[in-house]
């Protein structure tokens, strides 16, 4: 075990009961088959030593958020339509580095016409070691987020915890593995630079973590992204550019660009040393709760924080259930592993409150580690998803995705009652919601949560009617939100009028309400 696996598992293992530790005697190793022949003893990854820059020094190990080192003689390289605001600014960087070893799944030299960052020869089972190196190098990159009880344990009757990678700087676990891609790649592609085209998760965290390493990176999203998103990923330091109406046609721009200028086009898949990033989830996880029972993470085409995270807790304890949770309108992973392979016809919605959710399954690796590791993978509805927000939101003033909240939304909808008085962990993954939307799916939530009501009722048209509702209401505890009279279109007797009345319960099941007339 080299020197990064050996601090991370002294970490994790410091925690352990005696009834855990005596399980180690116990020969688990479901897949991965070691050879010692094979296996050589491998120093720590070095990391790039980034020296001082004409805008001044690296501090606490991190470098001060610029715009990537870009010559504006060649925008006209990058750009058919141009919607780019602002000036450019520039910078000379000089990268001093020994050589680095890298882990014997990760990314080789990549030859200059390759535009893609997966090659069949990579897509391997990663072994505990990887994720323990990958937790060793990003370590001062990203946050350790925390772990903690949450209130919502008595409602469901279940201890949960739950891991905040929300609270990421980009709002995503997915910085994790984008970190330990960036800085495994060669010193060379470094300097060269990076393409992405996307206008989720993986992009910001790729804009971000790139302009941290002052490594060139360029963002293509189509017109109808948000202006929100593209100023965000700007203000990261990455130049973006809006090309095309549809994701396809800003990622067929991006791999031209990359093939024509020497940039590795990045795209977010399951190769070892991303999915090894995001397994770093499950190493945290398991040092920060003792005696875990089980741990729920989100699913989906997306499935890497599920199988990374499955090899990582699966080699320290086998007896921890790792279930994954999917929405019911996209079953992709389920039907992945009934079929045996990544399923590619599977219909995929383009709203973006599903997000990766329901995304095309992207590899085998990922599929093959939670067909062998993963517990159990169940599906809930887009209701559960939005009271799960509500209950995050309310509860653990936590603002998260569907993404984010489709993992409790397993306990709320009440898939998994053999976790009741269990210990579990639940990956908060995601926090990257738009406020439209938010509004949208809170005001969804209540209703669906019998919070808020909305009802019509036919009165007479005389004073002190209204009044009189309204004293029935208050002493029902209802607070009215919205009240209208409609008096043009109602089709009763003449002399009356419609009220459409919204609101809000303070106190439930106390008052039911129902359309009805009273002349």
């Amino acid at each position: 075990m080299n020197f990064a696996a050996q601090f991370i598992y002294s970490r994790v293992l410091k925690n352990r009961t005696p009834r855990d530790r005596s399980r180690e005697d116990e020969e688990y190793d479901p897949f991965w088959q070691r050879d010692d022949n094979k296996i050589n003893k491998r120093d720590a990854p070095a990391i790039c030593d980034l020296h001082r820059c004409k805008d001044g020094p690296v501090r606490n190990g991190h470098i001060g958020q610029r715009p990537p080192s870009i010559n504006p003689e060649r925008l006209k390289d990058f750009v058919e339509e141009d919607y780019l605001n602002g000036d450019v600014k520039t910078w000379e960087m000089k990268i001093v580095s020994r050589n680095e070893e890298l882990l014997g799944d990760a990314l080789s030299l990549i030859p200059q016409s390759s535009t893609r960052t997966s090659q069949s020869s990579h897509n391997k089972l990663i072994r505990f070691e990887d994720i323990s190196a990958a937790a060793f190098k990003i370590q001062s990159g990203v946050q350790k987020t925390p772990c903690m009880y949450s209130r919502l344990s008595k409602q469901y009757g279940v201890d949960i915890y739950l891991k905040k990678e929300f609270l990421q700087y980009t709002g995503s676990v997915k910085e994790r593995g984008v970190l330990y891609l960036l800085t495994s790649l060669p010193q060379d592609q470094q300097r060269k630079g990076v393409i992405v085209a996307s206008d989720g998760n993986f992009s910001m965290a790729v804009a971000y973590h790139a302009s941290e390493l002052r490594i060139p990176v360029f963002v293509i999203m189509s017109t109808s992204t948000s202006p929100a998103r593209v100023k965000m990923c700007r203000e990261y330091g990455a130049m973006v550019i809006s090309y095309g109406t549809t994701a396809k046609d800003s990622q067929m721009h991006a791999r031209r660009l990359a093939q024509e200028n020497g940039y590795l086009y990045l795209e977010e898949e399951d190769s070892a040393v991303y999915l090894s990033g995001l397994g770093t989830v499950g190493l945290e996880m398991y040092e920060q709760v003792p005696k875990l029972d089980a741990v729920i993470f989100p699913a989906g085409g997306h499935c890497g924080l599920l199988a990374g995270s499955a090899a990582a807790l699966k080699h320290l304890n086998p007896r921890i259930s790792v279930i994954g949770v999917e929405s019911e309108s996209f079953p992709v992973l389920q039907q992945s592993l009934k079929a045996g392979h990544p399923a590619e016809d599977q219909a995929c919605s383009n709203h973006h409150f599903y997000g990766d959710v329901s995304g095309l399954c992207f590899g085998s690796n990922s599929l093959q580690l939670t067909g062998k590791l993963v517990d159990k993978v169940v599906a809930v509805r887009e209701e559960d998803i939005l009271i799960s927000m509500l209950r995050l939101l309310e509860y653990e003033r936590a603002t998260v995705d569907a993404e984010g909240a489709i993992g409790l939304a397993a306990l709320v909808a009440g898939k998994l009652p053999e976790l009741k008085g269990k210990r579990v962990a639940i990956a908060i993954c995601s926090g990257n919601v738009e406020l439209h939307l938010l509004q949208q799916c809170i005001a969804r939530a209540l209703t669906l949560d019998n919070r808020v009501c909305r009802f019509s009722l036919v009165l007479s048209d005389c004073p002190g009617d209204i009044s009189k509702l309204l004293e029935i209401l208050a002493r029902e505890e209802a607070r009215v939100l919205d009240i209208k009279q409609e008096r043009m279109f109602v089709t009763s007797e003449l002399f009356s009028v419609e009220l459409f009345k919204s609101l809000s319960f303070h106190v439930f099941d106390n008052l039911e309400v129902v359309s009805g007339q009273n002349q």
